[in-house]
């Protein structure tokens, strides 16, 4: 067959077949050589194409064991990372934002662990605010070897979360959602009573094997978070 040339094409063809139960769920389906043969591209794009359905929940890929149509396919929700202050305009909200701390520094033993770093990292943490009012804190460390360019930035004018996500692209990490109740620190910025519930993001990214950062998003009470389907 003619076929498809593009992964995202492969994608499609193979969600359709799973779609109309020309490969119902449980079932294996073609290796890669034979899926490469059939839709006239290279392996490497069948594998491609492959990868992303399985990640989105459609197959179920193992070593030595092949691929099959998973037999309760969910779909996943995605989590982008937002420009805070992108998120705040989106909203309607002006907005604002202060740095707190710029050091170089020990990181307390959780965030070493975390990213299988010893030495000492780049330490920022920052308020954003909408409107005036207190909207998140920005609790972060930066390797600098994984950020070129990172020690020349004034964070004084822009946001390490803003500067990351522009000059520091990530190949992947994980997330943490958590309710958690507010440190004196916290209310006194945030404007809110010690102890109230916040919702906070804990996140490490990386880029390849080398780990870029981990940040802890403290959100004021109230704070709800959207994400896709």
């Amino acid at each position: 067959m003619s076929g498809p040339k593009g992964w995202q094409e492969v994608q499609d063809e193979v969600l359709a077949r799973i779609r109309d139960r020309r490969w119902p769920p449980g079932s294996a389906i073609p290796n890669e050589a034979d899926l490469a043969r059939d839709f006239g591209v290279a392996r490497a794009t069948v594998n491609r194409a492959l990868q992303a359905l399985a990640e989105a929940g459609w197959l179920d890929r193992r070593r030595r064991a092949g691929t099959r149509v998973a037999l309760h396919p969910v779909r996943r929700a995605t989590l982008s990372i937002p420009i805070i202050r992108a998120e705040i305009e989106g909203a309607g909200h002006v907005p604002g934002y202060r740095l707190l701390r710029q050091e170089m520094a020990q990181p307390p033993a959780p965030v070493a662990a975390a990213l299988g770093l010893t030495g000492p990292l780049l330490h920022l943490s920052a308020v954003h605010t909408a409107d005036k009012r207190p909207f998140v804190i920005e609790d972060r460390w930066v390797n600098p070897a994984a950020a070129p360019g990172i020690r020349e930035a004034d964070f004084a004018a822009q946001s390490a979360n803003e500067w990351l996500i522009v000059n520091a692209p990530f190949s992947h990490g994980d997330i943490a959602l958590a309710a958690a109740p507010a440190t004196v620190e916290e209310a006194a910025l945030l404007a809110c009573a010690p102890g109230a519930a916040l919702f906070t993001v804990t996140r490490t990214t990386w880029a390849g094997a080398q780990p870029i950062t981990w940040v802890r998003l403290a959100y004021g009470p109230g704070y709800a978070m959207k994400t896709a389907l």
